[in-house]
């Protein structure tokens, strides 16, 4: 990719910060150099699994896909569930769900998807230096050959914006799906400045650090999300989990769009329990 295309890209949009982080990349007579930005890719994502082990965030994940898992065994289902985690880069969620969750006792199986062949390798390389029981694949996570039962994603569904958004959504009404758990950013005024504060103090590189905010910017709001599942993926119940902190009109800084079959509901409202509050209006 020539170096010019891009810095004209941002050029259009007035961004000057991204023009200086692309000034700053690599590149071999005007084409970006490959192997430096693959390498520069990999650092990214080791500072966001930095940022997502300081929050937490595979507790989070599991808190909500165990009762989803639960939910469907009550509901009668038998087979081995696909866990599928969309857009995976090197595979935290994926890596840390292998490691921390006994998924032969719960009858699951963990897969990484994404389409960037670096992340995937590094994912893999990762695994199997832990020798975790997950596995990762360099593909279109919606492959009906490889269909999730539960699809989930962590940072990624912000990059869809209108039609595209749709269209990602509906993808997930295969036949095979029971539910999705997409957990992004919350949009609130101060969003971009907290992402701002922590991604400039735990991050070292320009791009991460731009692109860390530009994300919390560009978070779709409960309501654009809900009603985009509830118009692509009319087969699921659709609404957004853990919104605010403790029942307190204090905003978190990730929310969940949940999607999940009309049928199990009653029982994913049961297996909640006490944290049912944290679930809004699912239908």
């Amino acid at each position: 990719m020539r170096k010019a295309d891009v810095l004209e890209v941002f050029a259009r949009f007035g961004n000057d910060i991204a023009l200086r982080a692309v000034r700053a990349l690599p590149d071999i007579d005007g084409i970006l150099d490959a192997r430096e930005i693959d390498s520069l890719l990999l650092a990214i994502h080791w500072e966001m699994q930095r940022l997502a082990e300081e929050f937490y965030h595979g507790h989070r994940v599991w808190e909500l896909v165990r009762c989803v898992v639960t939910a469907l065994r009550e509901s009668g289902f038998e087979r081995t569930i696909r866990i599928v985690d969309v857009g995976c880069g090197i595979g935290y969620t994926t890596r840390w769900l292998a490691a921390n969750i006994p998924a032969a006792d719960y009858g699951i199986e963990f897969i990484g998807m994404d389409l960037n062949s670096t992340l995937v390798a590094e994912a893999k390389r990762l695994a199997n230096c832990e020798k975790l029981p997950c596995s990762f694949s360099h593909q279109d996570a919606f492959h009906s050959r490889d269909s999730g039962h539960i699809f989930l994603s962590t940072g990624v569904i912000h990059h869809f914006r209108d039609d595209a958004l749709l269209e990602f959504l509906k993808r997930h009404e295969q036949v095979e799906t029971q539910a999705f758990l997409h957990f992004d950013f919350q949009p609130w005024l101060l969003a971009p400045f907290g992402s701002m504060f922590f991604h400039y103090l735990r991050m070292r590189t320009g791009i991460a650090r731009h692109d860390g905010v530009l994300s919390a910017a560009r978070a779709h709001t409960a309501r654009t999300l809900v009603d985009a599942a509830r118009k692509s993926a009319p087969k699921f119940a659709s609404g957004i989990y853990g919104a605010k902190i403790w029942g307190t009109p204090a905003p978190r800084v990730f929310h969940t769009l949940v999607g999940v079959r009309h049928a199990i509901v009653p029982e994913l409202r049961r297996e909640l329990g006490v944290r049912v509050s944290r679930l809004g209006e699912l239908r």
